[in-house]
């Protein structure tokens, strides 16, 4: 696939699920109660151990049925070891040219992580595929909407802190798809999970952005 499909596709239910857990057991555990729910795109954060094998492990079962990216990727070293692992995806919590270099080398979209209007234009300057707003906690929907009227092209993804309730305000302001976490896995049931996937799916598909600019430019 080239990287503007991969892209498409790992945002095309407006979400990708973040994995982070203390063993690469309960990561590929949460993975695959994510994946039974319905989530077609989800990342493995490099903070978990043996993070990259379970890429591989989560890689070789799924196919090409998900799409599995890295998350935490904080280096061009950590970008091409994911990669290496299967990765079709990149993320990071910071903005860091050479991950964005090294992940479009092989052909692999790149989520970089920003906080500013400046620092979303100088990603899309470096050919970011889609922008990581981190931590979305401490902004909110409508912080969104006034940046979007200014910068319309930019393609962004609410992550850190979003959760199911407020998913749909981020997409109504704008966004193209949230990253969640342990909004979407908490409680580790997989019927409760199972159940929260498939409401939070729902109200993404009826999510409209709102027309219209919002604030000043």
């Amino acid at each position: 696939m080239y990287r503007w499909e991969i892209t498409r596709a790992a945002l095309e239910q407006r979400v990708f699920a973040i994995v982070r857990a203390d063993s690469y057991e309960k990561a590929t555990a949460t993975a695959d109660i994510l994946l039974g729910a319905g989530v077609t795109s989800l990342e493995i954060s490099l903070t978990t151990p043996y993070a990259l094998d379970a890429i591989s492990t989560l890689r070789r079962e799924t196919g090409d049925d998900t799409v599995i990216g890295a998350g935490t990727v904080l280096d061009s070293a950590s970008a091409r070891l994911a990669v290496d692992a299967g990765a079709r995806f990149l993320v990071s919590p910071s903005l860091d040219e050479e991950v964005i270099r090294t992940g479009h080398r092989y052909g692999v979209p790149v989520f970089p992580g920003v906080a500013t209007p400046t620092e979303m234009v100088r990603a899309l300057e470096l050919g970011a595929d889609g922008l990581k707003l981190f931590p979305a906690s401490q902004y909110g929907p409508g912080w969104l909407r006034d940046v979007h009227a200014a910068l319309p092209q930019a393609p962004v993804l609410p992550t850190g802190g979003v959760t199911v309730e407020a998913a749909p305000e981020w997409i109504a302001a704008g966004a193209v798809a949230c990253g969640i976490g342990s909004a979407l896995t908490e409680g580790d049931d997989r019927e409760t999970v199972a159940k929260r996937v498939t409401d939070l799916l729902q109200r993404l598909e009826d999510a409209v952005p709102r027309e219209g600019k919002g604030g000043n430019d």
